[in-house]
């Protein structure tokens, strides 16, 4: 009886690494790719071979294959020294002096298409007490179901400061869903102004994107921002792997604002299309209208043919609620 549920098992780990490996392998940062190659199509065959042979082979060959597989895997480290696709290349950092936040790199690309753009960066200091308010964005790019979550900060003085949780993709790699589910992606803060990061997306890729003012207290804002800039800096020295179930734009978000488990967990975050519903139900969207007059008002429309100026922030906020 124990050997049948043995080689049951066996089997049954086996049948689960076969597929796994293979992405894993597959989708990995292993150079040189022939090696990256090799490995997503050996691994899975050895996997395969220990299935069909009998007796102790295949506990043993199915045990071996499974601690080396993953003694690479939970030890292949996340790395800042790739060569990474043009909007990933120049990382933010942040440093806070008091009640000043001093940001650096902050990428403000002016594009033609979105392949074809000229980058610029700057550097700004932001003062903590002139800390306004906090803007949800979702950009819709498949569907209603799937959406990019991020958000804004906005100041007294009339500047706005965009930060998105994304992955930081190589050059050499095109992007793929499915990738981000494996150790393929970086995670990646793009700190950016909102004519660079929102208007990409509303006048080049022509996403639908919404924009909603969040109702929070001015404490918890202020602690979600030094929250962003701390992840921020840290990330220039302590890279982490994005994961699209449990580092990604939208928990990233519910991490830093340090939400109950039960919010993070909830069907809505993984199905970021509906991330916004799922504020208007905690309370921190406007109630003064349903969701469905809400979301309708917070769609950012544009004149056909707009390109993101440096007007651009006060035009998306023009009859916004």
């Amino acid at each position: 009886m124990r050997g049948k549920a043995g080689r049951w098992f066996c089997s049954l780990a086996c049948g689960v690494m076969l597929p796994f490996t293979a992405a894993a392998f597959w989708y990995s940062t292993i150079l040189p790719d022939w090696l990256r190659i090799g490995l997503a199509l050996l691994f899975p065959a050895f996997f395969l071979v220990c299935l069909l042979w009998g007796g102790k082979i295949r506990l043993t060959g199915c045990a071996i294959l499974m601690a080396g597989f993953w003694g690479w895997y939970l030890t292949d480290p996340p790395r800042n020294d790739r060569i990474w696709a043009g909007e990933y290349a120049v990382p933010a950092d942040a440093r806070v002096d008091g009640t000043i936040a001093h940001v650096s790199h902050i990428r403000n690309f002016t594009y033609k298409t979105e392949t074809d753009y000229k980058s610029a960066y700057y550097d700004a200091d932001y003062d903590l007490d002139r800390l306004s308010g906090m803007d949800l964005v979702t950009s819709y790019w498949a569907g209603d179901a799937i959406a990019h979550v991020f958000l804004s900060f906005s100041f007294s003085d009339g500047r706005h400061l965009a930060i998105s949780i994304e992955t930081r993709r190589q050059k050499r790699f095109s992007y793929s869903t499915i990738a981000g589910f494996f150790h393929h992606y970086e995670l990646f803060y793009v700190t950016a102004d909102e004519r660079d990061l929102i208007g990409v997306r509303t006048d080049i890729r022509k996403e639908r994107v919404y924009l909603y003012h969040l109702q929070l207290a001015p404490a918890t804002e202020r602690r979600l921002f030094l929250s962003y800039l701390a992840e921020i800096h840290a990330l220039n020295t302590q890279p982490r792997w994005y994961n699209t179930l449990t580092d990604n734009c939208t928990t990233g978000i519910l991490q830093r604002a340090d939400a109950r488990w039960r919010y993070r967990l909830d069907w809505r975050v993984l199905l970021s299309g509906y991330t916004a519903s799922l504020a208007y139900d905690l309370g921190f969207l406007d109630h003064r209208d349903n969701f469905a007059t809400l979301q309708n008002m917070s769609l950012i429309r544009r004149p056909e043919g707009s390109r993101p100026d440096a007007d651009y922030s006060r035009e998306i906020w023009e009859n916004r609620p």
